[in-house]
């Protein structure tokens, strides 16, 4: 048997990489150094290995992740898993887990961090997720990400290289797959530990922080391919819809009482305007400032019945109320106060009704965070209506900016961070080249706008700037996705029909 692995010009044999793949999770403290022998059989059970011939290495020290895919590799070469991707995730999950400790251990550990500082007990839990490689930190850092001065701040804009893609066997194979319904979906609580299968994804290494929000249990884990710093996600334990109501709010506030550090915000739990998992019941947070958390207020207004409250219209393409206070019961009523009314509003002067043929229309996506002794809580108000002229949504990106954004606009996209497709890496490259005339192959569905980018920019276009010239461009489409999806547009029209439905909400005065 050949225990050699090659991988990029170096040689080392499989147990020279067993043994610093063990040496560098103790220098990382992942595991102490008793533990090193328990891991050691553990992975060399996974790789067929009957023994082990311990040497001094002499390769030069790599990281986890590489160290981890020379062990794949070498599976691969000696026929005990196949090429197939998910054959590959599930080996490289399994081993991460011989290192990992059980469920009640971490949470135990997280907890002793907890009574330090809540933002210590996250830390804890964060680089755990990194170094167990359940956070594809590898496959992350092929995104392409940059930030785009606009009039309402700088939004991010990313394009997403870190999913693996799929080969053509193995869609077949999941087309052929008998289906199962354990886990039920991809944030159940049963994923945690679940090896995977053909179609469902490996997660040996998958660890949940168990919390309570309103007196039930809920789960905090981290986004395996996080769109942005400590992007988490929390999720209820019963598998049951999305749903947007007055104890979302109350847990929303819950979480960011209990971690002050972190934004917390829901989808909405309507088609077109939610994620793409309305199934269970779920938010998403993290450790970061989006442009829609720094944006100005537009205006603001007052309701006689929560005077506590300071009410404001932000200035964000797509439409947002902002509340703050002190006092989270009250937030919570306001909120809720607000949502009902929305739910039963109708404006037909801006193609806003909230019921046709009694399906319901509007929802809120909602945002919560905490600035010093204060509580904010947005508003995004949403409609999820179509028509003719619009069959994907009337407040959705439109036809003519559907080749670069065609999803949802969900929870991530309001605040202000594009997530856009991996195929556009190539697509622009393409478009570059069409606007220098150089030869080509434009998509038929980037035409259109490749031809008015050549014409704007025909006589300052070079090799020098032609990549910021579409880069720039590419978040202006984005911008205008956003707008799309706003229901009070930034116009006159749009402008008067927002400050009608503040109208509405009763005993208000509004201060420009």
């Amino acid at each position: 048997m050949d225990i050699t692995i090659q991988r990029r010009g170096s040689i080392m044999n499989v147990y020279e990489v067993i043994e610093q793949l063990i040496k560098r999770a103790c220098s990382l403290r992942f595991i102490e150094r008793e533990d090193g022998i328990y891991v050691r059989n553990q992975i060399l059970h996974l790789l067929h290995l009957e023994g082990f011939e311990i040497q001094e290495s002499k390769a030069e020290e790599k990281e986890i992740t590489d160290l981890l895919e020379d062990l794949v590799q070498y599976a691969r070469e000696q026929g005990i898993i196949d090429d197939h991707s998910y054959n590959r995730e599930i080996l490289a999950s399994q081993i991460m887990n011989c290192f990992m400790s059980k469920p009640s251990t971490i949470n135990q550990s997280f907890y002793q961090h907890y009574e330090c500082h809540p933002e210590h007990a996250t830390d804890y839990f964060y680089e755990l997720s990194q170094i167990s490689n359940y956070i594809q930190t590898k496959h992350i850092q092929k995104n392409i990400r940059y930030k785009a001065n606009t009039e309402y701040g700088e939004l991010d804009i990313t394009i997403n290289l870190s999913k693996p893609e799929k080969d053509p066997k193995e869609i077949v194979n999941e087309n052929v797959i008998q289906n199962t319904d354990y886990p039920k979906c991809l944030l159940c609580i049963e994923n945690e530990g679940y090896v995977g299968r053909i179609g469902h994804p490996a997660r040996s290494n998958h660890r949940m922080i168990r919390m309570e929000l309103l007196g039930e249990r809920w789960y905090l884990q981290y986004s395996p391919y996080v769109y942005y710093n400590e992007h988490c996600i929390v999720l209820a334990e019963a598998h049951r819809n999305m749903e947007i109501n007055r104890q979302a709010f109350e847990r929303l506030l819950s979480f960011v009482k209990q971690f002050p550090h972190y934004f917390i915000g829901s989808n909405a739990d309507l088609p077109i305007v939610g994620g793409s998992i309305l199934s269970h019941d779920h938010y998403q947070g993290g450790k970061y400032e989006f442009a829609m958390a720094k944006a100005a207020d537009d205006y603001a207004f007052t309701l006689d019945r929560f005077p506590e409250v300071q009410c404001s219209v932000v200035k964000w393409p797509m439409s947002v109320i902002r509340l703050r206070g002190k006092d989270c019961n009250v937030l919570v009523n306001v909120a809720d106060y607000i949502l009902r009314k929305w739910k039963q509003y109708s404006d037909p002067s801006v193609h806003i009704y909230a019921h046709t043929d009694g399906v319901p229309h509007n929802t809120i996506t909602p945002i919560a965070r905490r600035r010093n002794e204060q509580y904010e809580l947005d508003l995004v108000l949403r409609n999820n209506r179509t028509s003719e002229k619009y069959p994907f949504g009337i407040f959705h990106p439109h036809q003519d900016v559907q080749h670069i954004k065609k999803e949802n606009v969900g929870l991530i996209e309001v605040m202000g961070l594009a997530v856009l497709p991996a195929r556009l890496k190539s697509e622009l490259q393409e478009v570059e080249r069409y606007v220098l005339y150089q030869e080509n192959r434009v998509a038929e569905y980037h035409k259109r706008w490749a031809e008015k980018l050549r014409e704007r920019y025909e006589k300052e276009a070079n090799e020098g700037n032609v990549h910021d010239i579409v880069q720039k461009e590419l978040a202006a489409k984005f911008l205008r996705a956003l707008e799309d999806a706003g229901v009070f547009k930034r116009d006159d029209e749009g402008i008067a029909a927002f400050k009608r439905f503040i109208q509405s909400l009763e005993e208000r005065k509004i201060g420009i």
